[in-house]
């Protein structure tokens, strides 16, 4: 019944895609030479000749859209990586006709601000239908109609991670039908989804029901029967997921990748381990340096002359950071404390009232202008603009036990400011929660997200309530 309804609605975004495209492209014909001028005039082509290479178009994107899987079910997908998706084919879709129309065709008579509205018509009208059709669709699923109906097989983590988002997310219309499971009582209940059999009905269950999914959710003592349990899947032709219960193991979104047709597991997505997105953070970090330097050389000009009258020592206090790879840098900051002995220094962090601040120091701890020489960390390469904060050397030893997962932020450059950081996480707070806040930097870093912290940290990064 799914499979039915998925290719109605397919049918219906093909033939509304294709009314959407032929109509923008008379549309963008009518805005151009009617309300943005009054007539089309001598030497315009007559609207019959657009009208006449609209079935071609239309044809074209269609083609381009069903390569794109534009029409695969997009029942757990969100709204923006929808119209994401659709953006990106509509710009490949209009380089494709001009490259034709003006490459190939020779064809310059028809006017590219003609073409170029019809994409802009085109996108916004298809994207306005979508948000349209799937609010529509939404509400039908949240009152229980067009729901997929599932099995799960094996009680576990796994499957009380899946209830949580099925239930969380109504508008994806799915129903646990229930549990099947050996070892864990038959009516127990999660979310109001309980155990209704044992494995061994699994074969009996779907002879009786007609399942949309069934979901292997094993936990991980009980793997030695997946092989069995999708053999009566595959025996009973119902389309079968697997979630594997790994969640105690590798804590993270894994991805998979082929190895001559041997799918690996990676337990652990750093987008920055990629070379290009290296070039590109790098760039940033360099152009951002240089700039911050020159805009803020006369604040540290007058802070350096401050700190040398006001106290005996160096400007610059250099402290020793474990930064990328588990590799230590020396980082520097204005020195904002007495100068003190590398054992003195070692004894721990600073405290409220702490009479080894000075008052200068007081001052430049809680505007974070002490920081601002770490721009030269930055240029060197030991730091970036964006990423987790470094830590000193014995702080780490003993983090590595006491946290799980502390050393994944050494797998990026530390950084001056960081997503941990501009979340109110600085100064004497919970090390775990930081490291809950750079780990999801590492896994989710985009070029865009480390503008957003930048941006961030100018309006609420640079006031420090942390710092003694």
């Amino acid at each position: 019944m799914i499979k039915d309804n998925q290719s109605v609605l397919n049918r219906l975004l093909v033939f509304v895609d294709a009314l959407i495209i032929g109509g923008s492209l008379v549309l963008a014909y009518l805005v151009k030479f009617y309300i943005l001028r009054p007539e089309p005039g001598i030497g315009v082509l007559p609207l019959i000749s657009y009208v006449s290479i609209a079935p071609f178009v239309m044809a074209g994107y269609i083609l381009v859209y069903l390569l794109s899987n534009l029409y695969s079910p997009k029942r757990t997908t969100s709204l923006f990586v929808e119209i994401m998706v659709l953006l990106r084919t509509d710009l490949i879709c209009i380089a494709l006709f001009v490259i034709i129309i003006y490459v190939v065709m020779h064809a310059i008579e028809y006017a590219r601000s003609v073409i170029g509205i019809f994409f802009f018509i085109s996108f916004f009208a298809e994207a306005l239908f979508r948000i349209v059709l799937r609010t529509i669709i939404h509400r039908f699923r949240v009152n229980g109609f067009n729901a997929k109906h599932v099995l799960l097989v094996g009680y576990s983590r796994a499957a009380e991670s899946y209830i949580s988002r099925v239930v969380s997310n109504p508008e994806w219309g799915y129903r646990v039908y229930g549990i099947l499971d050996d070892e864990v009582p038959v009516g127990t209940k999660y979310y109001e989804n309980q155990v209704i059999g044992k494995l061994s009905e699994l074969d009996a269950m779907i002879k009786a029901n007609t399942f949309d999914e069934i979901v292997i959710t094993l936990s991980l003592k009980n793997y030695d029967l997946f092989e069995n349990i999708v053999n009566i899947c595959e025996k009973n032709g119902v389309h079968t997921k697997f979630i594997p219960d790994y969640n105690s193991i590798i804590p993270t979104n894994p991805y998979t990748e082929d190895l001559d047709g041997l799918p690996v597991i990676n337990i652990r997505r750093v987008p920055l381990s990629k070379p290009g997105n290296m070039f590109f953070k790098r760039t940033l970090d360099i152009a951002g340096a240089l700039f911050g330097i020159i805009l803020s050389s006369p604040i540290m000009l007058i802070f350096a002359i401050l700190v040398k009258a006001t106290s005996r020592g160096p400007i610059l206090f250099k402290q020793e950071r474990v930064g990328y790879q588990g590799k230590t840098f020396n980082m520097l900051k204005f020195r904002s404390m007495v100068v003190q002995t590398e054992e003195e220094e070692k004894k721990g962090w600073t405290v409220k009232g702490d009479p080894r601040v000075t008052p200068v120091g007081r001052f430049i701890r809680k505007t974070s202008i002490d920081e601002l020489p770490q721009l030269f960390n930055i240029l060197k390469g030991d730091m970036s603009l964006v990423g987790p904060r470094p830590e000193r050397p014995q702080y780490v030893e003993k983090f590595r036990e006491e946290i799980p997962r502390y050393m994944v932020k050494h797998q990026v450059r530390p950084g001056l400011t960081g997503w941990a950081q501009v979340n109110g996480l600085r100064g004497d707070t919970s090390i775990k929660k930081r490291i809950d806040y750079d780990i999801y930097y590492i896994e989710n870093w985009t070029f865009l997200f480390d503008i957003k912290i930048l941006f961030m940290t100018l309006f609420v990064g640079f006031v420090n309530k942390n710092a003694y």
